[in-house]
């Protein structure tokens, strides 16, 4: 890349026109489209400037090689921080999914050792483990973001899911206490806050599959 369609194209990269760079530079329109059709060069005190002006070294300047190498790593490295998201994003999904459908193989289960007229016991415990299986499944997805990036996601949170997760949250507090006063069941009732934090999953999970499918 020459020198001229260097400075063509820092100048539309910083969506700037000929007057403006001219101005800047207090020099003539004609002599910045004289530039950057290689009809002339830039003097050497107008070079310091020019770099000022478009944030570049004199090295990008004069070749352009490192500032499309720079934009190329920028890319790359957005790509790669991209496809990492999505995927962590999909391993979530499938555990998140696979804990809810042992939630329900639990309660079928019950219902299935009853029928068969199986010892209530051997109900009960196949039920628990289940159970426990599926909770782990949904701990250990909830505990594959490290903390920094727990915070980050907290940073870019939309308004809308902060929203709906709040709401959500006062929602399942009040169904708590109503359940938890009129059954005193208060041993069975913290299931309650396991399904809330399946559903505040599934709401945080299909909004980041919504933004990396809008993102693409």
């Amino acid at each position: 890349m020459d020198l001229g369609e260097n400075l063509y194209n820092l100048r539309k990269k910083k969506n700037l026109s000929q007057e403006e760079v001219a101005e800047k530079l207090n020099v003539t329109r004609q002599t910045i489209s004289k530039w950057e059709t290689g009809e002339s060069k830039p003097d050497f005190d107008k070079i310091v400037p020019i770099c000022n002006l478009f944030e570049i070294t004199t090295e990008e300047l004069l070749s352009g090689k490192q500032a499309e190498k720079k934009e190329n790593i920028k890319e790359t490295i957005s790509n790669i921080n991209n496809k990492e998201k999505q995927e962590i994003t999909r391993k979530r999904a499938i555990l998140l999914s696979t804990g809810i459908f042992l939630y329900f193989l639990s309660v079928v289960s019950i219902i299935v050792f009853e029928e068969i007229g199986l010892n209530s016991i051997i109900g009960v415990s196949s039920f628990l483990i289940i159970c426990g299986i599926a909770t782990s499944l949904i701990i250990y997805q909830a505990m594959v973001y490290s903390k920094e990036e727990k915070l980050k996601e907290k940073e870019q949170e939309s308004p809308r899911v902060k929203l709906i997760t709040e709401s959500v949250a006062i929602i399942f507090l009040i169904i708590y206490f109503i359940i938890s006063f009129s059954t005193m069941a208060w041993h069975i009732t913290w299931i309650i806050w396991l399904i809330y934090a399946v559903i505040e999953n599934i709401i945080k999970i299909v909004f980041e599959l919504g933004g990396n499918k809008d993102g693409r």
